[in-house]
C-alpha cells in the first residue's frame, strides 16, 4: 500500500501529557496535509482542535482516558463535551477492572450509554489486550459489538501493550464484519500498519507514520 493510503486509514495521534496546544494544532495540521481519518486528541483541546480543523479533518477526542476506571457519569459528561466542542468521534476506554472481575454488565450498559448519548458519532472502545487473555479478548469483543459502538480498539499505548496482527485477526473472526477494528500502540512503522490492514484492521491509531511518510517523500 502507498502511504496515503495507510494516512487515509489513520487516526494521527497526539496525547502526550506534556503537548501544549501548538502540538495539538500542529498534529491537526498534519492531519489536513495527509487527509489522515481523523486527529485524535486530549479533551481540553477540543474546542481549539475543531475550531484550528474548520472540518478539513475529522477530531476525534478520548475519553476515560487511559485507565477507563472513571465513573460512567464521568465518562459521559466528557464525551458530551467532546462533542459539544463539534468532536466527531470519541475513543473511551472500557473499564478493564470491572470486566476482568466479570462484570460485563456494568461495562455493556456503561458502553451501551455511551453509544446512546452518541448518537451517529463514531464510538470506538478500547478493549487493552495486554491485560486480556484470548477468551477475553474474544468475551471483550462481543461486548462491544452488542454496545452498539461502531470499532473494537486494541490498545491505548500507555499500558505497556499494543496492537499486534494476531488479535486484530481474532477481533475479525469474532466481529465477523459487525464493527470496524482499530489497531493502536506501537505502531511506528508503515510497514508494521500494513501488516495490520492486511490483518484486518479497518482504522490505525499511531503517532509516527506521518512522519514516517514524511521521510520516504524525501528520499
Amino acid at each position: 500500500m502507498k502511504a496515503e493510503e495507510i494516512l487515509k486509514l489513520t487516526d494521527h495521534t497526539q496525547l502526550k501529557q506534556t503537548a501544549g496546544l501548538s502540538e495539538i494544532l500542529k498534529a491537526v495540521e498534519e492531519g489536513i496535509k495527509w487527509q489522515t481519518a481523523s486527529v485524535c486528541i486530549p479533551p481540553s483541546y477540543a474546542a481549539e482542535a475543531v475550531a484550528h480543523a474548520a472540518g478539513r479533518v475529522a477530531i476525534a477526542v478520548v475519553t476515560g482516558f487511559p485507565n477507563g476506571y472513571d465513573s460512567t457519569a464521568a465518562k459521559l459528561k466528557e464525551t458530551e463535551t467532546a462533542l459539544m466542542a463539534g468532536a466527531a468521534e470519541t475513543d473511551t476506554v472500557m473499564n478493564v477492572g470491572r470486566f476482568l472481575a466479570g462484570d460485563y454488565a456494568y461495562c455493556l450498559d456503561e458502553l451501551k450509554a455511551l453509544k446512546r448519548l452518541s448518537g451517529g458519532s463514531i464510538l470506538k472502545v478500547i478493549v487493552e489486550t495486554c491485560f486480556l487473555n484470548e477468551a477475553q479478548k474474544c468475551d471483550a469483543c462481543r461486548l462491544v459489538v452488542d454496545s452498539g459502538a461502531d470499532f473494537v480498539k486494541t490498545s491505548t499505548g500507555f499500558a505497556g501493550g499494543g496492537a499486534t496482527a494476531a488479535d486484530v485477526a481474532l477481533f475479525k473472526s469474532v466481529a465477523g464484519g459487525a464493527i470496524g477494528i482499530k489497531a493502536s500502540g506501537g505502531i511506528r512503522s508503515l510497514a508494521f500498519a500494513e501488516e495490520l490492514i492486511n490483518a484486518g484492521a479497518t482504522r490505525i491509531g499511531a503517532s509516527a507514520l506521518i512522519a514516517c511518510a514524511e521521510k520516504l517523500q524525501s528520499i
